[in-house]
């Protein structure tokens, strides 16, 4: 059994993780930029987390300025294998009220400006996104949300938009026409970077509003959002708490087979790879370069 690390990247509202022992804020460099920023690690019951926050202490960063490649490789430079990530959401469904708590399973990205991979000319990659999350991980989140007294759906389906800009209506009743059950800005593609990072990755959508389709609540604002926002950050926290213990058992290999997803991916023959574009790979796919 090898050491189990939990990853947290906080949305919105959670730009901490309180309660950890040993905490301390860590400087990361990574060959794709800077992260959003430091890292701050610790535990708790003597399990080791680190945790991210997604726009910065402060929410300087936008959904479109988040440098997901370098966060995903600095979660992966500090040991972490398992990784949840909370999001602020807008509800597309009637069911799931500002509040829920929803362990999405599928996405769909819509959106345009984003670097998606840490593969390209030099270096070839293609995994298989049919199941983007960790069901294993997403059984111990449900279980540590009932712990905690958190509510939550299992399954759903993410629709990722560019922004900053929230929906308009047209858009919001397409993507209620579609079948998707939350929308939000920052899912995609750090789900895919997860993937070709080989780590263990659910997403914890925390449903803040009713988008703007729903007729009763109207459109959506960001005094509504921030209200609903900070009673989400205290059921994240609890959450992680609740967690914590639970994935200390995490067996290896992952069952489903997260961790070897760069098996059969990489398709450019070693002689025709890119050194440059290798050397920044050093911490994402080391274990089937090196």
């Amino acid at each position: 059994m090898n050491e189990t690390v939990l990853g947290v990247l906080g949305g919105s509202g959670v730009y901490d993780i309180d309660g950890l022992e040993d905490a301390r804020w860590v400087t990361v460099e990574t060959p794709w930029g800077d992260p959003s920023d430091r890292l701050l690690e610790g535990g708790i019951d003597g399990q080791r987390i680190v945790f991210l926050p997604r726009h910065g202490r402060g929410h300087p960063v936008s959904p479109t300025g988040v440098n997901a490649r370098a966060n995903i490789d600095a979660l992966k430079r500090r040991g972490v294998t398992d990784v949840i990530s909370v999001a602020a959401v807008g509800s597309l469904r009637e069911t799931l009220a500002p509040g829920a708590f929803v362990l999405c399973d599928q996405y769909v990205d819509r959106t345009t400006g984003r670097a998606r991979s840490f593969f390209g000319d030099g270096c070839v990659a293609h995994v298989s996104l049919a199941h983007p999350t960790c069901g294993r991980l997403a059984a111990r989140v449900e279980a540590a949300g009932a712990a905690a007294g958190v509510a939550m759906a299992r399954g759903g389906t993410y629709v990722c938009i560019e922004g900053p800009q929230f929906s308009s209506l047209a858009e919001s009743r397409l993507y209620r026409s579609w079948g998707m059950d939350v929308i939000g800005m920052t899912a995609m593609p750090e789900a895919r970077l997860a993937r070709e990072a080989e780590l263990c990755y659910v997403t914890v959508a925390m449903v803040t509003d009713y988008d703007c389709w729903h007729e009763e609540h109207g459109a959506v604002t960001v005094d509504r959002v921030l209200e609903v926002l900070q009673a989400n950050a205290d059921n994240a926290r609890g959450l992680v708490r609740a967690l914590a213990p639970r994935v200390a058992d995490r067996p290896h290999p992952c069952g489903k087979g997260c961790d070897r997803a760069l098996d059969l991916a990489i398709v450019t023959a070693p002689d025709r790879r890119d050194p440059a574009l290798l050397a920044k790979l050093d911490a994402v796919a080391g274990r089937v370069l090196s």
